[in-house]
């Protein structure tokens, strides 16, 4: 039950941190925000995890973890319904004010026609013209930050309090496999984020409070803003949903009684000295982080999963605004290639 429940919180951080990659372009164009603003929206998330991981990881190991997990999926909706909450704010999207640019939806050659207007003809050389400087005419866009940062704190308990409670009460040599489910279900939550990213994309903005016959504009048009709220409302109550069954559950379970064997005591001390790292002491952190540095797989396998993760999430993040301007693709299409590929 536990391995269910904490398979389906997998998908829904995965699904709900996807969803936020492929509405950073409509994030950007609905509050009037520079691309670097909105890399520093997107990071709040990271941002967040940084700041309680360590206290987190090291001190809920002795504390009742499935209920932190369960507060952490708690954090994690209410920040995915705060990212939300500034659509009902602001009033309606005016998109007249917007300058205009109609995208070729199947031109793939790189032409002029469709390219972004402000990356056209224009040198490295050359001054980024005054009319495509973003000025930011609202700043609810901190409640978006906000919100992400809020995710990030959430989800941070999930992984390594999840991880290590499968691992002190699961079967001896069964805790790979279910490793294994949890990683497996956790690829269905980008491919679901993206390719739901992509059909909000499609739904005008202020879907439900205008009369839609009076948008005069469509998705092509680089001035179109999908319905990216309602995919952080719709985050947002899975990750709710899956912090509930957590509160149900034990802080310990009965282990199962590992037969004799003539390593049993090398066992048992292996176990009573991750114990004692594991007290939640300032001793016994240090005592840990000195093993965890002075393991030298440990700290190149660190090394190798943050370079890998920088490039990674640099790419999913910009890539579909890149096939939007480079290659005259609407916001929804861009997102759906997006989830094709994280399939795969």
């Amino acid at each position: 039950t536990f391995l269910v429940a904490l398979c389906f919180s997998y998908f829904a951080k995965a699904f709900s941190g996807s969803y936020m990659k492929s509405s950073i372009t409509q994030i950007e164009r609905r509050f009037d925000l520079s691309s670097s603003t909105v890399g520093l929206v997107d990071g709040s998330f990271e941002l967040g995890n940084l700041l309680v991981i360590v206290f987190v990881s090291y001190f809920g190991a002795k504390l009742h973890r499935p209920r932190i997990i369960a507060a952490g999926c708690f954090v994690m909706a209410l920040g995915s319904f705060l990212s939300a909450m500034p659509h009902f704010f602001m009033g309606p999207y005016k998109y007249e004010t917007v300058r205009s640019h109609v995208a070729l939806h199947n031109n793939l050659t790189g032409s002029a026609d469709s390219i972004s207007p402000c990356l056209a003809n224009r040198t490295l050389t050359e001054d980024i013209r005054p009319g495509c400087v973003k000025e930011t005419s609202s700043y609810m866009w901190v409640y978006v930050m906000v919100g992400n940062m809020l995710r990030g704190i959430g989800e941070t308990p999930i992984t390594p309090l999840g991880v290590s409670y499968i691992d002190d009460f699961a079967e001896p040599g069964s805790t790979p496999l279910y490793i294994a489910f949890l990683h497996t279900v956790a690829l269905l939550g980008p491919m679901a984020g993206f390719m739901l990213g992509s059909f909000f994309a499609r739904l005008y903005v202020d879907i439900g409070f205008v009369d839609l016959d009076t948008v005069t504009i469509t998705p092509q048009d680089t001035r179109w803003v999908g319905a990216w709220w309602l995919g952080f409302l719709l985050a947002g109550a899975v990750t709710l949903i899956s912090g509930i069954p957590f509160c149900f559950m034990p802080k310990a379970m009965k282990r199962k009684e590992v037969q004799s064997s003539p390593d049993e005591q090398k066992l048992k001390e292996m176990e009573t000295a991750r114990e004692m790292m594991t007290l939640p002491s300032p001793a016994g952190f240090f005592l840990a982080l000195k093993s965890l540095v002075c393991n030298r797989l440990y700290f190149i396998l660190m090394v190798i999963t943050i370079l890998q993760m920088n490039s990674f999430l640099g790419f999913i993040t910009y890539k579909p605004k890149y096939m939007e301007q480079q290659y005259g693709q609407s916001i929804a299409k861009s997102n759906f290639i997006t989830g094709e590929w994280s399939m795969q």
